[in-house]
């Protein structure tokens, strides 16, 4: 999915635009989805983009939602060396849009933490 800048800038907020495009982090405890306990699921806010199942929600205590585990073909992921570190940066598989980052410190089954910005997404409950 390619759309120009000024195209992205009408669809999104500007703090979703800060996320998606400018690879922005939103404050932690910010954001509503963190006390998101329904049963749906988690899409990119610029495509929806089906990316996390409710499932897979925990309660990291980070601030940002978080996930064991993405649904299927939904995320890309790339190295990024920000910061004077070396970490994963999760983005949509679909439009590219900046996400948040994993880690290797989540719970079982995979001990993976998908570290998420709730500016990058929208619920959907089912």
């Amino acid at each position: 999915m390619t759309k120009t800048d000024d195209e992205w800038r009408r669809k999104l907020t500007r703090e979703q635009y800060r996320v998606l495009r400018r690879h922005g982090t939103e404050r932690a405890g910010t954001s509503e989805l963190n006390s998101e306990h329904r049963a749906g699921v988690f899409v990119c806010a610029g495509c929806a983009q089906e990316l996390f199942s409710s499932e897979a929600k925990f309660e990291s205590g980070t601030g940002w939602p978080s996930f064991f585990a993405p649904l299927p073909a939904g995320l890309a992921t790339r190295e990024d060396r920000g910061l004077l570190m070396r970490r994963t940066e999760v983005h949509c598989a679909r439009c590219g849009g900046h996400l948040g980052h994993v880690f290797p410190d989540g719970p079982e089954p995979t001990g993976q933490r998908y570290c998420i910005n709730g500016a990058a997404l929208r619920f959907e409950p089912r």
